[in-house]
């Protein structure tokens, strides 16, 4: 079992329990450049990275989690815990983060690593949603993404016609609830 030691949810009326600390940040990030926006440049990027880093050890998020994984600063994992009351309570979710030197002009590439039953998430992890993709802004943060992540886990946007979830989703939802729960079960707890 890995050692996710920047794991740290504050108290929620979930059931999981994780609380190991989030990792101090080591170093100083380098100082901006002149460049005139900040495209493609990887000390700006950094910057943005290790701010919004430093705001989730000061006031971490609901019911999800972000770090680096060791000491690149590019690569994150994140996790969110299913939220009450759906087929996902209790699941511990895990997914990959990679920034690019272009963020936060370009969204980070974000994937489920724990396998999730879900009208929007792709069976390799890929997800759905508008705001990592056309609907990117600059002004979103980890922390945005993470929590919409979170709250479309039981409201999707079951639109792919042809998608067998998406039509499971529209057709028969306590068949789709059945399985995200089995799924869930499987995949995300224990």
């Amino acid at each position: 079992m890995k050692n996710f030691s920047y794991l740290s949810f504050p108290p929620s009326t979930s059931k999981t329990k994780l609380s190991p600390p989030l990792p101090a940040i080591r170093g100083k990030h380098k100082p901006v450049s002149d460049k005139a926006d900040g495209r493609k440049n990887p000390d700006y990027a950094q910057c943005r990275i290790e701010k919004e880093l430093k705001r989730g050890l000061k006031d971490p998020p609901i019911n999800c989690s972000y770090g680096p994984i060791g000491d690149n600063i590019f690569q994150w994992e994140g996790a969110i815990i299913g939220p009450s009351d759906t087929p996902f309570e209790d699941g511990v979710f895990f997914l990959s983060i990679d920034f690019t030197a272009e963020y936060p002009f370009v969204p980070p590439r974000i994937k489920f690593k724990t396998k999730v039953f879900h009208p929007n998430i792709g069976q390799d992890g890929t997800i759905c949603v508008d705001i990592l993709g056309s609907q990117w802004t600059p002004a979103l943060t980890i922390e945005n993404l993470l929590l919409s992540i979170c709250s479309l886990l039981p409201d999707p946007n079951p639109e792919d016609p042809t998608s067998p979830v998406c039509k499971l989703y529209r057709t028969n939802r306590e068949a789709y609830s059945k399985k995200a729960r089995k799924w869930t079960k499987m995949y995300a707890i224990g």
